[in-house]
């Protein structure tokens, strides 16, 4: 999970929300960083899930659900939120996990 989120971010730096629509393959990349973002999240047991609250699991996973299935409906505005707004809290969270279990 804290890969492909921290990809994502890396990959969206500098960027805007408009070269999501002009730059193809930005948005496809960030898409399947998505995807696999909420595939990780979807196999994480859910003992583990319940002790970290903080995370919003099951958006996660609902996001990667709506990009597999309902990818003619993608609204990029909503991705690009997903990205700029909330994904770098969620490296941060998922990076406070990984030292706590090193």
């Amino acid at each position: 999970m804290g890969e492909a989120a921290r990809e994502a971010v890396d990959l969206a730096a500098g960027k805007s929300r408009a070269d999501l629509d002009s730059n193809r393959l930005l948005s496809l990349a960030l898409l399947r960083l998505l995807e696999v973002l909420g595939e990780a999240a979807r196999r994480v047991p859910a003992d583990v899930q319940e002790l970290h609250r903080n995370i919003r699991w099951a958006e996660v996973i609902g996001m990667r659900n709506q990009l597999i299935h309902g990818y003619d409906q993608v609204d990029h505005d909503i991705v690009w939120a997903v990205i700029a707004e909330d994904l770098p809290s969620l490296v941060a969270a998922l990076e406070r996990i990984i030292g706590e279990c090193a």
